[in-house]
């Protein structure tokens, strides 16, 4: 492969960017998460909350956090896309894996100097979810068993997105924000099954297409569709958990359950193509905007 100049770098970097790591869907995903997930943290002990200088650190950490996972992923599947994806970057060159490398090395120095503003504890623990990262990525030869087996694949990589919710709350605690309690593990539980809920849903479908690998493959259609529906139904069960006692403002977020109801009646009533995926994305934006703008109007 052709050497590439270091001018032509960043340049090459920003087109990955756009196009692997779109900035409209994982820059929100990765900030409405963390304001859900702080505000709802803090609301949850009765305290007002409004976003901080430490907010957006956080938010930014897990933005950078999402982009160094992006990038792995894509030398993680080169085997793949070769086969089944030949015109993604890696694959035509359009990148490289060092190119990859070099940024995410960055990433993780830049990530690191904006947590170290925070304390310790979130630098430590944002630095453990890297790690796990790479030990995922090192033993190259199982890789194969693990995509042929999609649940088994979500069991050992999903603990990524379980640290990086850690990471958030754990910094929480490690400002005094909040005090570490049984609230903590339901929050945690609550950001799990709503990302699940959307994870479960972008891969069922009726009919796959070769090279998919998808849920419904190894579950069936039928009861893929009940684990997605259940992710949501999780989700709801969480913040009734958390707050029922706050009355109806505090359940105004279980509204957004209507979304993936529709999915669910909508995905079995039809057989055919895949889950309407307006409704999983809409779950996930309608819940953590209302959850953040539930903490604004009262703890």
């Amino acid at each position: 492969m052709p050497t590439v100049a270091a001018p032509q770098v960043p340049a090459r970097l920003g087109r990955f960017v756009l196009r692997m790591f779109r900035p409209h869907i994982y820059v929100t995903y990765g900030v409405l998460w963390v304001l859900a997930l702080e505000s709802s943290a803090v609301a949850a002990t009765g305290v007002a909350w409004r976003p901080s200088g430490a907010t957006w650190l956080r938010a930014a950490s897990v933005v950078l956090a999402l982009l160094f996972l992006r990038m792995l992923d894509e030398q993680k599947d080169l085997a793949h896309d070769r086969v089944h994806h030949p015109d993604r970057p890696l694959v035509t060159g359009a990148i490289t894996k060092a190119e990859l490398r070099g940024a995410m090395a960055a990433i993780t120095v830049v990530a690191t100097a904006l947590n170290a503003t925070l304390s310790a504890t979130a630098t430590l623990l944002l630095l453990a979810t890297f790690g796990y990262a790479l030990l995922l990525a090192a033993p190259a030869r199982p890789a194969p068993a693990l995509r042929d087996r999609r649940l088994l694949e979500l069991a050992v990589t999903y603990p990524v997105q379980v640290l990086l919710g850690i990471y958030v709350y754990g910094s929480l605690v490690a400002a005094g924000n909040v005090t570490a309690d049984w609230r903590g593990a339901a929050l945690l539980a609550l950001s799990a099954c709503v990302f699940l809920h959307f994870e479960f849903a972008r891969k069922t479908t009726w009919e796959p297409q070769p090279g998919e690998r998808l849920y419904s493959a190894d579950l069936g259609p039928r009861r893929s569709a009940v684990v997605t529906a259940g992710c949501a139904a999780g989700a709801v069960g969480c913040q009734v958990l958390l707050f029922a006692p706050a009355g109806l403002l505090g359940l105004s977020p279980c509204l957004a359950a209507v979304l993936p109801a529709w999915g669910t009646w909508r995905f079995l009533a039809v057989r055919r193509g895949g889950w309407p995926m307006p409704a999983a994305t809409g779950f996930v934006v309608a819940t953590y905007l209302a959850l953040v703008v539930r903490a604004v109007l009262g703890p």
